[in-house]
């Protein structure tokens, strides 16, 4: 990724790191410009903040990465992030022992006894069955209509009231050795629960038009498991250490003075 850089005669080092990238820079008269595209531009004279060049702030956010490393050899679980600021910021966070890491969007971020407050959340994307928002459901003793939005999946025992609609289902063949196939295969998102028998079984339906494979017919004897969405029912990251990336892309002055984070010692 292409940066800009900036040099500090005071401090002897390289202080910050600029997101707009000119083709020429110079200092004159106290004010910093440059060209870009043949253009000159003269810096800090905009009102606008993290705007550079026309370019509005969605596209060239102000940024801050930094780390959290006490206790840096027990693991633990991260659980917020707050921030004393004059606004709320955008987060991505991410530790040693999380490989999808987490987010938070500004717009989850509440004023809480002078600070800005919200929780560690997954990525949407976060597929991790080892976490409790995967539940398994049974296994399958039919499939009719696959390959549609009104794919229906019937079970000898109740659905129960877990399940819920629009959570990802998945399947796996028991007759399969987990090391042949470890892994469970989406095939569609939940549209209908019937927990009141009919015709002697059970059912949920999804929208199949997603899913690969569709489940044919045959798929009876399949297990079925399904995911809670990640987002809704993330409860923090674990890791011994949390890098974190703060970001706004507002076009008025924002200040940021200190970041927290809320921990619990992780047990295995």
């Amino acid at each position: 990724m292409a940066i800009t850089v900036s040099y500090s005669e005071d401090s002897k080092g390289w202080p910050s790191f600029y997101s707009f990238i000119p083709e020429k820079m110079i200092g004159m008269n106290n004010f910093f410009y440059t060209f870009k595209n043949g253009n000159l531009y003269r810096h800090n004279t905009n009102t606008n903040r993290n705007e550079y060049y026309g370019v509005a702030g969605n596209l060239n956010p102000s940024t801050i990465t930094s780390v959290f490393n006490v206790k840096p050899l027990e693991a633990k679980l991260w659980k917020t992030l707050s921030l004393e600021s004059d606004a709320a910021w955008g987060a991505t966070v991410t530790t040693d022992l999380h490989q999808t890491g987490g987010s938070i969007d500004s717009s989850y971020f509440v004023p809480k006894e002078g600070d800005w407050f919200a929780f560690i959340r997954d990525n949407a994307s976060t597929v991790n069955f080892s976490l409790r928002s995967a539940n398994g459901l049974a296994q399958s003793v039919g499939v009719t209509n696959p390959n549609t939005t009104a794919c229906v999946i019937t079970f000898n025992q109740e659905p129960g009231n877990i399940i819920s609609i629009g959570d990802a289902v998945y399947q796996t063949d028991p007759s399969v050795p987990p090391a042949v196939s470890p892994t469970p295969v989406f095939i569609g998102t939940v549209t209908a629960i019937n927990n009141v028998i009919s015709g002697g079984v059970f059912s949920i339906t999804i929208d199949n038009l997603t899913g690969t494979p569709a489940p044919p017919t045959a798929a009876a004897a399949k297990f079925i498991l399904y995911l809670k969405n990640s987002v809704a029912e993330s409860h923090g990251i674990r890791g011994y250490v949390l890098e974190f990336t703060l970001s706004n892309n507002l076009t008025t002055p924002v200040e940021l003075f200190a970041v927290g984070s809320s921990i619990f010692k992780s047990y295995p």
